[in-house]
């Protein structure tokens, strides 16, 4: 047996993550292959005809691989490591983590085969892969136990594991520890990893303070386009595009070349702040660079536009699209779908959708979802089923968004028990339901009048232990205030405080308990409400004002409304319609009321001399 500082291998193996307790299926759920047993009978060809290049060559697919480690497992003497990490690194490339690592294991349990730092590598990505970066730290401590060095791959990996999981303070740490204490020699790929992970947690100042670092570092960790298009694809997200175009100014400065990606990424920010001026200029300037637009800068032109309810004029980008042949896919043409649904445009929709198959492009969940929620937001709800039902037998498996959307719809049409059922099913179908889904089944019960049914899914939720959010409750609170039961909404608003962290309540909760109290003839304990509300260092909004104003005048306070309505511009809020409506009306039958009639005045001194 293989013996390192002290222990024997295998042993070692059972005790840690590489040993069967670390709770990973063998193979993916569709794969036929169900245990590492199976090997020993899987392959057909001969061990000693095995020809390991040729057959590596082969690999299509994850049984492929298997039938070639078979092989390798009967030859005698066994193949080195190098063959079979270039193995590993094939299933790795088939996506088949949890694959790879019980081939490790076996590798270490049974075959005995001493692996090298890059099996331990492998090993240790597939980890990361599969969000389980605390195994793929248990692997460093193997490195470091037998003596070994890892290098600037090994701990990049590990990096990439702690921002895959989000764990973004020890990723810093891990950063910092590397520069630190100087475990390795950093690379371009380090400081991407790092730029890239804090860019996507939305701390875009930390990351330009790296790049910055990195301009002023050697030689061989400056910056490169790859770089400075993460930034600028933060900067974007975050909307700070004046700054993006800054960096974009600077990059040529540098003489660091822009690409398609760069110029893709301005437009879309550009694109999403509707600066149409600045979107020709760059695609003229991205063109005369000899940077041709491909079906990503088209496609976040389409949507773009679709969003701005410029259907018509995303059309003509896909005519121009095929005049420059540039073939539109799926996203362009699901933008554009959008882009018909979001006007009500149904049938066009429809045909855009049909035509997608046509061209030979495949439909997808997105497109359909699309259409789906399309058709719901009209209260097309047979036409929405319809398309539901249609995706297993596309070989299509809605997802939790899909399913949000139907049971939507199906509550808007007031078929609440066909929801219900939709639940149970999706459930059933493995998808598991998330926040957006939950408010969903509270929201659409209520507005059905099923406060009784609401009340028992929050309590089966609380008993499951599902992470609580404030906004289930506050759904159930304002179902219950228009349902005139005041008491019960005042209960669930006073029991808030023994829920604990994650549920405490928020601006949107005070204001339906606000309004709640008004519309139930409160306006004492709305007031006491507000004062709470500040307290907790909740600042009132637009609608906290405009409910109050409201609220006031309904109950013929009238010195109250004037006074909030005069705070309210103070703060640099606007009545709404309604409030400004609900003036209007009371001015014709209080005309004499001089505080209604100076709000008037304030407000709109144009409509009051079109009424006198």
């Amino acid at each position: 047996m293989m013996k390192t500082k002290g222990f024997f291998l295998g042993e070692f193996l059972i005790s840690s993550p590489f040993g069967c307790e670390s709770g990973f299926s063998l193979f993916s759920t569709h794969s036929p292959v169900l245990s590492l047993s199976v090997f020993r009978c899987f392959g057909s060809k001969s061990a000693s005809n095995c020809n390991f290049h040729e057959n590596m060559k082969n690999i299509k697919k994850l049984d492929d691989a298997i039938c070639l480690y078979n092989d390798m497992s009967k030859m005698r003497p066994l193949p080195n490591v190098i063959q079979f990490n270039q193995l590993l690194s094939r299933v790795v490339n088939l996506k088949e983590y949890s694959a790879s690592i019980h081939l490790f294991k076996d590798l270490c349990n049974n075959l005995r085969i001493y692996v090298d730092e890059y099996t331990m590598t492998i090993a240790m990505n597939c980890y990361c892969l599969s969000n389980r970066a605390d195994f793929g730290f248990s692997i460093l401590g193997w490195f470091f136990k037998r003596g070994c060095v890892p290098d600037v791959f090994t701990f990049n990996t590990l990096l990439k594991g702690l921002f895959r999981e989000n764990k973004i303070n020890e990723a810093q740490e891990l950063f910092r520890k590397m520069v630190k204490e100087e475990l390795c020699e950093l690379d371009v790929v380090t400081y991407g990893t790092v730029i890239d992970g804090l860019c996507k947690a939305g701390n875009v100042a930390m990351a330009i303070e790296l790049l910055g670092v990195m301009e002023k570092g050697r030689r061989i960790c400056k910056p490169n386009t790859h770089i400075y298009n993460m930034v600028i694809n933060g900067l974007c997200k975050d909307r700070m595009i004046n700054s993006a175009m800054k960096l974009f100014d600077e990059m040529s400065e540098k003489g660091i070349p822009p690409n398609v990606i760069t110029y893709n990424t301005l437009v879309c920010g550009l694109c999403n702040l509707s600066r149409w001026s600045e979107v020709k200029m760059l695609i003229e300037e991205m063109i005369g660079y000899k940077i041709y637009p491909n079906v990503i800068t088209f496609s976040s032109l389409v949507d773009a536009l679709c969003k701005e309810g410029l259907v018509d004029e995303a059309e003509d980008v896909i005519d121009i699209m095929n005049q420059q042949n540039v073939t539109p896919d799926e996203v362009t043409y699901s933008a554009l779908m959008d882009g018909y649904c979001l006007q009500g445009r149904m049938d066009e929709a429809r045909n855009v959708f049909d035509s997608m198959s046509n061209k030979n492009i495949a439909p997808n969940v997105q497109s359909y979802s699309i259409l789906i929620n399309g058709y719901c937001r009209k209260k097309k709800i047979d036409d929405a089923m319809h398309l539901f039902r249609e995706m297993p037998r596309k070989g299509m498996k809605p997802d939790v968004a899909t399913y949000n959307t139907v049971l939507q719809g199906l509550f808007r049409c007031g078929r609440d028990s066909c929801a219900l059922k939709l639940f149970d099913e999706m459930q059933a179908a493995g998808q598991k339901p998330n926040f957006y889904t939950y408010c969903n089944m509270l929201d659409g019960l209520c507005k059905n009048g099923q406060v009784e049914e609401a009340l028992l899914l929050l309590d089966a939720l609380e008993r499951k232990g599902e992470p609580p959010h404030i906004s289930y409750y506050t759904i159930l609170m304002d179902c219950l205030c228009k349902a005139k039961q005041i008491d019960a909404a005042r209960a669930i608003f006073r029991d808030l405080a023994a829920k604990g962290k994650g549920v405490s309540p928020d601006v949107v909760t005070y204001n339906n308990m606000i309004k709640g109290c008004f519309e139930n003839g409160l306006p004492e304990e709305a007031k006491d409400l507000l004062v709470e509300m500040e307290e907790a260092n909740l600042l009132p909004n637009e609608f906290t004002y405009n409910i109050i104003v409201q609220g006031n005048l309904n109950q013929g306070k009238y010195e109250d409304a004037a006074k909030s309505l005069e705070e309210m511009c103070d703060q640099g809020f606007s009545p709404d319609s309604v409030t400004l409506q609900l003036l209007l009306d009371l001015l014709g039958t209080t005309e004499q009321n001089p505080t209604i009639f100076k709000m008037i005045q304030k407000l709109a001194p144009n409509t009051l001399k079109e009424k006198q």
